[in-house]
């Protein structure tokens, strides 16, 4: 059931609400946080999809701000979803205008759940510095999308410096079945150490970015990140080790290989994760999310490089460690007697 307010208040839309909510049979004990979805007026159908489907695993009170103009007078357009038209939550639309479009936290405020978290989510541009905006400072988690920035380095690089524990993107959400297959493939023999890693996608993919930085982060070996069509995301992972690489590729969107030094080539499925499941996985957790933190802060930095081509004391360090082992277990393997010749 959709209902438009055009020209109202917030107390009118509360009022509605909870009429509606009444005629449909919504229990409001059912909702366990707050979503608060900022997004243009253009981008706002989509956000909406996205968050419903999303609330089917974490019932919830959607509450969606739209900034239009801020020429004119003052002005609240809302409407208010329930029932099947809201997925297992109820929505509220604010579409504000004139000088009210600056003040979104001031009619956010009423549509809040007493006693229960608060998340707000930017599925395109977010603001510069979540520190000081007004509808960020009211969540426990904020949620961005580096991937829809126009400048997704860049944004990476203010979501480091202004980094406050409560926050996360979906660029690292995204990695999280590369990071487990990943792992998953570290823990089997012949478990030796990795030297160097390499981390092959687009240029505009933070998703890559964020895995190359978590490889160099957690594995503290030299990582290579090579780019590929701008558009495409990960395209691959080679984790080199002194028996042979493990390589992980996905040329698709759904399917990847991984291939092994002594074990035969394996299909694997790694399709590309929709927002709606990206944004339920944070929901699911309200805390803050450490290794994402380390990774963007401390992890990220370990890729760039000066200009001229030149490596950090760091890295070259690090290639010279892996150069190290690579020539001692070309030792160990020649002083080892050839069994077969006996």
């Amino acid at each position: 059931m959709i209902f438009d307010l055009p020209a109202t208040s917030t107390a009118a839309i509360g009022k509605k609400l909870v009429q509606m909510r009444s005629e449909v049979g919504a229990m409001a004990l059912g909702r366990v946080l707050t979503l608060v979805v900022v997004v243009r007026d253009a981008d706002a159908d989509d956000a909406i999809e996205v968050a419903t489907e999303a609330s089917r695993q974490h019932p919830s009170r959607i509450v969606v701000v739209v900034a239009g103009t801020r020429r004119g007078s003052s002005r609240i357009d809302g409407q208010i979803r329930v029932g099947g038209d809201a997925g297992a939550s109820e929505i509220v639309v604010l579409r504000l205008f004139g000088p009210l479009a600056a003040h979104g936290q001031s009619v956010v405020t009423p549509f809040l759940l007493a006693d229960s978290p608060v998340v707000a989510w930017w599925p395109r541009e977010a603001p510069a510095d979540l520190r000081t905006d007004p509808i960020a400072a009211m969540a426990s988690r904020r949620v961005t999308d580096a991937a829809e920035s126009s400048r997704p380095a860049a944004m990476l690089a203010r979501l480091a410096e202004h980094y406050t524990p409560g926050d996360t993107d979906l660029a690292w959400t995204r990695v999280t079945l590369w990071r487990g297959l990943l792992a998953a493939a570290l823990d089997g023999p012949p478990y030796e150490p990795v030297v160097s890693a390499t981390v092959t996608g687009a240029p505009d993919s933070p998703s890559s970015d964020l895995l190359a930085a978590w490889l160099a982060w957690s594995l503290r070996v030299p990582v290579t990140r090579e780019r590929t069509r701008a558009g495409g995301g990960i395209h691959g992972v080679r984790l080199q080790r002194p028996s042979g690489p493990i390589d992980l590729e996905r040329p698709g969107d759904f399917v990847a290989t991984m291939t092994q030094p002594g074990q035969p080539e394996r299909r694997i499925s790694l399709r590309r994760r929709a927002d709606a499941e990206c944004l339920a996985d944070e929901l699911r957790r309200l805390d803050a999310d450490e290794t994402y933190a380390d990774v963007l802060r401390k992890g990220v930095p370990l890729l760039g490089r000066p200009r001229g081509g030149a490596r950090s004391a760091q890295v070259s360090e690090a290639h010279r460690a892996a150069e190290r082992q690579l020539r001692n277990h070309s030792r160990q393997l020649a002083a080892t007697p050839d069994r077969s010749r006996r």
